[in-house]
């Protein structure tokens, strides 16, 4: 995915309160838009400036089963729907999405922070899993084979797995909805999605977008609501439900697969990340640090895929810092509507506490800070971009994800350490390195473990590669053709008495 570097959205009160006030705030259950059962709203606050700005319908655990219900109810005429049309519904979609980029994209940083031209790379990014799944929609096939023994015949077939449960975070509000949605309708199930309670309004407008699109009701609901434990969970004990998907934590990934497991869910774990990012001394240093800013500062540092632990070669190590040094003092931190902006807010205090806990805990056990370090002067949630230098594995930033503007940089001598070092986390979603040596090119890439590994590069996502992890980052792959795959079932058909 490339991010724009400048927007064309044009910006002001009047232009936000019309994006706004376009957006549906209340459920979408079975093709209808209506208040929660109990009447309950959630506020949505811009981290920004903490103004709320939208109040969305706050779920009950009834609403979450009505949803479900409406689910089930449209799933056998959602499976046999035609191929053709379930994509067509999903092109009509991503066309949508192209010609709104920009209000969406204006949406998605009142709500989450990041700047609007990162945000509109985000809607882009999103609407192709749209187009990439109308094209998987008429692919789904199985296979026939003679029986060894010459006298049956055994066929494969490929059905929907059935009423899928959706829990989506805040930092890719629209892309990680549309990763499981398009996926799910060009397969034939139908679907409940729970949304980050930070960022609703993403979630939302994607739905109208898709019921303007001729989605049938029933197939899509959503459901906002401010305790997610509350609703998610009895869906995962309702026989009804057939597969979980959830992208967020590690640890709240254990949780819902813990509950999963009674009713024997299908489930799909996108889950945390702790990436290296390694710079060999045969690295093209410029570009190690271009891929280092698009990796480390995107969306503030807020990724599953940032890169969290720089491991730099001794040999190169003091010329990196200094280059990266510069590059980090180009950001410029500020509201994401404002023209210029790369940095923009965390999404909210506890994010804050996280990255301030983590440099404190560097910088009392002998980390250097070389830029950076403390609350912007912007306050509220704003926070430098950060490097620290001399970094341990004993410190936090080595064992935990950061989710936020710090770089810390780790110094390592040969090849073996650099990957031992690499390796040494319980998690492996995303790895990067950077070297010339087609020899090590191989050997680390063979040798990292993580699901994604980006060699010369600092982006990796794009809709037609396979995105997962190994460890305790997840199970499952989402969009390429092996996305599908996570909502169709296997059935064998076997056809006795034909043949010798």
């Amino acid at each position: 995915m490339s991010v724009p570097t400048a927007s064309s959205i044009p910006s002001g009160i009047d232009r936000e309160r019309e994006v706004l006030e376009w957006v549906p705030k209340q459920l979408y259950i079975g093709g209808r838009w209506r208040a929660a059962a109990a009447g309950a709203t959630l506020g949505v606050e811009d981290p920004s400036n903490g103004e709320r700005i939208a109040e969305v319908a706050d779920a009950t655990p009834e609403d979450a089963l009505a949803a479900l219900e409406a689910a089930s109810a449209m799933q056998e005429e959602w499976g046999a729907h035609a191929p053709r049309e379930r994509g067509e519904i999903l092109r009509r979609a991503y066309e949508a999405m192209i010609a709104r980029a920009d209000e969406l994209a204006l949406l998605m940083t009142l709500e989450m922070g990041k700047s609007v031209a990162e945000s509109r790379g985000e809607i882009v990014y999103a609407a192709e899993f749209l187009r990439w799944f109308s094209e998987e929609a008429v692919r789904i096939h199985g296979r026939y084979m003679v029986a060894p023994s010459g006298s049956g015949r055994l066929l494969t077939m490929r059905q929907p797995v059935g009423p899928c449960v959706f829990v989506t975070p805040w930092n890719f509000p629209t892309a990680m909805g549309t990763r499981k949605i398009a996926p799910a309708v060009a397969a034939g199930c139908t679907m409940v999605v729970k949304p980050a309670q930070q960022t609703p309004l993403s979630m939302l407008a994607l739905a109208q977008i898709l019921e303007d699109a001729g989605l049938p009701g029933g197939v899509l609901n959503v459901i906002t609501a401010k305790r997610s434990g509350a609703v998610i969970e009895p869906l995962l004990k309702d026989p009804r439900t057939r597969k979980l998907s959830f992208t967020g934590s590690t640890e709240v990934g254990r949780t819902l697969m813990a509950q999963s497991a009674a009713q024997v869910l299908r489930v799909s774990m996108e889950l945390g990340g702790n990436a290296p990012f390694v710079v060999f001394d045969d690295a093209d240093l410029d570009a190690a640090v271009e891929g280092a800013m698009a990796s480390k500062y995107r969306n503030t540092g807020q990724t599953c895929v940032c890169a969290n632990r720089l491991l730099v070669q001794d040999g190169v190590y003091d010329a990196f810092a200094e280059k990266l040094a510069r590059a980090v003092n180009a950001l410029r931190v500020g509201n994401g509507i404002e023209s210029g902006v790369t940095q923009g807010p965390l999404i909210d205090a506890g994010a804050l506490a996280k990255v301030e806990e983590h440099i404190g805990d560097a910088l009392a056990k002998g980390a250097r800070l070389v830029t950076g370090g403390k609350r912007h002067a912007l306050g509220g949630t704003y926070f430098e971009p950060t490097i620290l230098a001399d970094v341990r594995p004993d410190m936090l930033v080595a064992r935990e994800e950061t989710f936020g503007p710090v770089a810390p940089l780790f110094r390592f001598r040969t090849d073996d350490e650099a990957i031992a070092m690499a390796n040494d986390t319980e998690v492996g979603l995303a790895g990067y390195f950077y070297a010339r040596d087609v020899q090590r090119i191989w050997r680390v890439a063979e040798a990292m473990e993580c699901g994604m590994v980006g060699i010369n590069t600092g982006l990796i996502s794009t809709e037609v590669a396979p995105f997962g992890g190994v460890k305790e980052s997840g199970l499952g792959r989402e969009g390429s053709k092996y996305g599908i795959d996570e909502y169709l079932e296997i059935k064998y058909l076997c056809y006795g008495g034909i043949g010798s």
